[in-house]
């Protein structure tokens, strides 16, 4: 099927007609091919009507600053970002998949996307600035659309590429009402992540798939920072938000003990893990993750409120010889410090 015909095609033309994928399109090859063309013809191409095609009409898309629901919900929210940042554009940096036709496939989608902000945007008016910030895109995919997406970008980085304040941005989002589908949605995360007892793993991993889920549960729910050391090459790099790049395992594990010394009681899960094996040896590892904790630390994240903080991540390992060498680590947080202030204002209204 051509869904582009009489229509203006941004993605090479270069197509099989022999597509190994259950209900998939026969133009797409693999499920790499058919997020990298998707992608392409919707962002770089402009032909925003392909979320249409391409999104499910109940396909729900999670971030930890809004969730929305369906195709249409998609398409709108796609050309507002546009409308913002009209030469935005999405290099692939990285697709890290799982999965199959029948269950669904996974993609894992690690992006370096570059944009100017000539229209107004959710952070404010338009700065005219340019920005580049890390996303990770992570889909389920299943007969040809994107039934499920959870959405995590550095916006704490855009808003202060963009000349804005990122403190006083998420201040003022705090100041706005929390929407019943955001609401209900960040509630029952937190009732999950509640029920995790924070046991350590101590099984010898098996696989790398299960190295970079023993080492998160090992340093978040069992607060066995020191396994760094284990599981994280001596020379390892760690790229984060709001500009963290971090070398070897001292710095790294600064990292996980300033979240831990900020949000206590954590609750760490690893929701979805897959690996590809790399063209240079070793292999590409994504985890999809949650975690939640409550905010009475001072190190990050200011005052203590004392109010649970949930956080949505994902993060890409580069694994050789039974070692992280590199992890990508995204999450938004932005809105983990609005999620602060909104519990300061709570405080506030209740005095």
């Amino acid at each position: 099927m051509n869904r582009l015909e009489n229509h203006f095609d941004s993605a090479p033309s270069e197509t099989s007609e022999t597509g190994s994928m259950a209900g998939f399109d026969p133009e797409f090859t693999d499920i790499v091919d058919y997020i990298l063309r998707i992608t392409y013809r919707i962002w770089e191409g402009k032909q925003v009507g392909l979320c249409y095609d391409y999104y499910s009409d109940d396909c729900p898309v999670y971030t930890i600053a809004g969730v929305s629901v369906g195709a249409e919900e998609v398409t709108q929210n796609t050309l507002n970002t546009m409308a913002a940042f009209p030469d935005r554009t999405l290099h692939a940096e990285d697709i890290i998949w799982g999965g199959d036709a029948e269950n669904g496939y996974h993609s894992s989608h690690r992006i370096r996307t570059h944009m100017t902000n000539t229209g107004p945007s959710d952070l404010g008016p338009a700065t005219g600035k340019h920005a580049i910030i890390p996303v990770i895109a992570h889909c389920v995919c299943k007969d040809n659309k994107i039934v499920e997406e959870w959405l995590v970008r550095d916006n704490f980085s855009l808003a202060e590429q963009l000349g804005f304040d990122p403190i006083e941005v998420a201040k003022d989002k705090a100041a706005l009402p929390l929407s019943d589908r955001l609401k209900d949605y960040i509630g029952s995360e937190l009732a999950r992540l509640d029920a995790i007892k924070p046991l350590r793993i101590a099984a010898t991993p098996s696989s790398d798939e299960e190295l970079a889920v023993t080492a998160l549960n090992n340093i978040w729910n069992a607060r066995m920072v020191g396994d760094v050391q284990k599981y994280y090459a001596e020379n390892a790099r760690f790229y984060g938000v709001n500009k963290r790049q971090l070398n070897g395992h001292q710095e790294i594990m600064q990292f996980y003990l300033q979240l831990l010394g900020s949000l206590s009681g954590i609750r760490f899960s690893a929701d979805y893990v897959c690996s590809n094996e790399h063209k240079d040896g070793g292999s590409d590892v994504a985890v999809r993750w949650t975690l939640k904790g409550d905010h009475l630390g001072t190190v990050l994240y200011g005052s203590p409120t004392g109010a649970p903080i949930f956080i949505l991540g994902e993060s890409h390992f580069r694994i050789i010889d039974g070692q992280i060498t590199e992890e990508w680590n995204i999450f938004d947080e932005l809105s983990v410090w609005v999620q602060v202030f909104r519990a300061q204002n709570a405080l506030l209204a209740a005095e």
